[in-house]
């Protein structure tokens, strides 16, 4: 039995829980979209109104009378902010996004894999993530960006300075950033911007901004893959040793953590006009958080669902949004963080013993485990 005093005080906390899931389960039954009076949002949680809330017409990825966060408006991390098509509705949106999905599809399976192999190689040899902590973190957070930085072109001499650059930026972009991350996020952002300006001459700022979009959304949603699949692998002996003795079963363990633990546990949205969502009547100027997390658990969408099945059939993970911003990335998630899981085995990490130690870093919307061994 879970008590009421091991709940999360609220949807945010839940986020950096040790087990969060009953609370959302609650929340799932009873109160599948409510207002959060503490927190001053709406609080979206049932697969229905997750998706609803997703696919309303009502409801923007940005509040819009302020496209780019105030703190940023006016710097170069605020000018890449202004042209990601995640934080863009509108006419430009979909041609925007179809240029990203084509980026994707650029890349190809089978190069992806090798560059995710490559890399997770390299810096296995490089940071001995199975000894220490700090070795660990440093993997889980530059593998992606080293890996989609080299597949749009990077040079491997400027893969680590790019991915010091892509975490400041991240830092930066958070509700939350310090006015001193703000201040490294924008050298980051200059830094970045000169070098993929240099990389595609003559393209417009858009498709610059985007690609410097690409590594950080793959930053920490990728991190938190890896890192949760560890946590999977340990607290489930029995998938442990099934991906052991065929490591092919590995991918199915990286969508049932998707769905059962993922990286990305909310997302956004705000309301344009008045109008009726899942039911409830939400006015202009009304901010929904989005359950992702909550939605992947609830019963109506996946049977069963705290029970960890990578054999799971029709499987629904809403860790990737839905409409017109659901994320094209999910390919690419899946294929860096097998490369990161199989090269941690190998190099002697345990997941029994990183899951019984597990923490996780402090996010309002992420679950990564820190690896405090």
């Amino acid at each position: 039995m879970v008590y009421k005093e091991f709940f999360p005080s609220d949807p945010i906390t839940a986020v950096t829980h040790p087990d969060p899931y009953p609370f959302y389960a609650g929340l799932v039954a009873q109160r599948p979209l409510y207002r959060d009076d503490a927190l001053g949002v709406w609080v979206a949680a049932s697969a229905g109104a997750v998706t609803a809330v997703l696919t309303s017409d009502l409801c923007r990825v940005r509040p819009p009378a302020e496209p780019v966060p105030r703190a940023l408006v006016g710097s170069p991390a605020g000018e890449i902010f202004r042209h990601l098509v995640r934080m863009t509705d509108g006419p430009v949106h979909a041609p925007c996004k179809h240029a990203v999905a084509a980026t994707l599809r650029s890349f190809g399976e089978m190069e992806t894999a090798a560059a995710s192999r490559e890399w997770a190689r390299h810096l296995a040899d490089e940071l001995r993530p199975a000894d220490a902590a700090e070795g660990l973190a440093g993997f889980h957070f530059h593998l992606p960006v080293y890996t989609v930085a080299s597949l749009l072109g990077v040079q491997a001499d400027a893969l680590r300075p790019v991915s010091s650059w892509t975490s400041d930026l991240v830092a930066a972009f958070a509700p939350a950033s310090t006015p001193e991350q703000r201040e490294r996020g924008q050298t980051a952002a200059v830094s970045l911007l000169e070098l993929f300006r240099a990389l595609g001459p003559g393209d417009d700022e858009v498709i610059v901004a985007n690609r410097i979009g690409l590594l950080v959304q793959s930053h920490d949603a990728t991190a938190g893959l890896i890192g949760n699949t560890l946590v999977a692998l340990g607290r489930h002996p029995d998938t442990r040793e099934r991906v052991a003795a065929d490591p092919d079963l590995l991918p199915a363990v990286l969508l049932e953590v998707l769905r059962h633990d993922p990286p990305v546990q909310n997302t956004r949205r705000f309301v344009a006009r008045d109008g009726d969502v899942a039911g409830q009547t939400l006015r202009e100027g009304d901010a929904v958080l989005v359950l992702l997390a909550a939605a992947n658990r609830d019963p109506t969408a996946n049977p069963a669902p705290e029970r960890f099945d990578p054999f799971r059939q029709e499987r629904r993970i809403f860790t990737f949004g839905a409409g017109a911003h659901a994320c094209p990335g999910d390919a690419l998630a899946v294929a860096i963080a097998r490369a990161g899981v199989e090269r941690l085995l190998l190099a002697g990490l345990d997941p029994e013993r990183f899951a019984a130690a597990v923490t996780y870093r402090l996010s309002a919307n992420a679950r990564i485990p820190s690896g405090n061994e």
